[in-house]
C-alpha cells in the first residue's frame, strides 16, 4: 500500500509492517521472528520520538532483554497477556496495562508471550542521540550513531 505524502490521520492496521523485522544480527534476529511492528510516528514525520504498533505472536518476544542509557521506553498493551520481564522478575499484563523504562536505570526489559493467543501492544520510545543499549543476557551491546543502531559484542568487536 502506497501512502499519501501528507497523513493527518489513518487507521493503524493500514500502516504496512516494517519490511525489515529486526536490526539485530543474526544469531539474534532471529531470536525475534513472530514480531510485527507497524511504524506510526515515522507516517507522521515524528522525529523526537517512535511509536510502534506491534504484534508478537504466540512464542515470539519483543526484544532481546535490554536497557538504554538515555532513551525512555513506554508500552501500553492493547490485546493479549504477554509476560514482561525485568530486573524485578516477571509480571504478567493484561489490555489497558502499561509500563515505563525510564533511561539510564539499567533495568533491563523486554515482553514474552508466552499465551497462545496473539499479543498487540503500543510502543514509544524517545530518539536521544548518544543513547547505547546493554543486553545483560546475550553478547551483545548497542549505540545509536547518526539514527542507526550499531552492534558489537560486548569487547567491541563488530557484528
Amino acid at each position: 500500500m502506497s501512502l499519501p505524502k501528507h497523513v493527518i490521520a489513518i487507521q493503524a492496521e493500514e500502516i504496512p509492517p516494517r519490511t525489515k523485522p529486526s536490526n539485530y544480527p543474526e544469531p539474534f534476529a532471529s531470536r525475534v521472528s513472530g514480531r510485527e511492528k507497524r511504524q506510526l510516528g515515522d507516517v507522521f514525520g515524528l522525529s523526537n520520538f517512535g511509536v510502534n504498533l506491534t504484534r508478537l505472536a504466540p512464542g515470539a518476544m519483543s526484544a532481546l532483554r535490554h536497557s538504554h542509557s538515555r532513551q525512555d521506553e513506554f508500552i501500553y498493551i492493547l490485546d493479549g497477556t504477554p509476560t514482561l520481564r525485568t530486573n524485578d522478575g516477571d509480571t504478567r499484563l493484561a489490555p489497558g496495562m502499561c509500563a515505563g523504562f525510564k533511561a539510564g536505570t539499567g533495568n533491563a526489559h523486554h515482553l514474552v508471550n508466552d499465551t497462545a493467543e496473539t499479543v498487540v501492544y503500543l510502543e514509544v520510545g524517545d530518539r536521544t542521540p548518544g543513547d547505547q543499549g546493554s543486553f545483560p543476557d546475550d553478547d551483545i551491546q548497542a549505540e545509536l550513531r547518526d539514527g542507526k543502531w550499531q552492534f558489537s559484542h560486548k569487547d567491541g568487536t563488530p557484528y
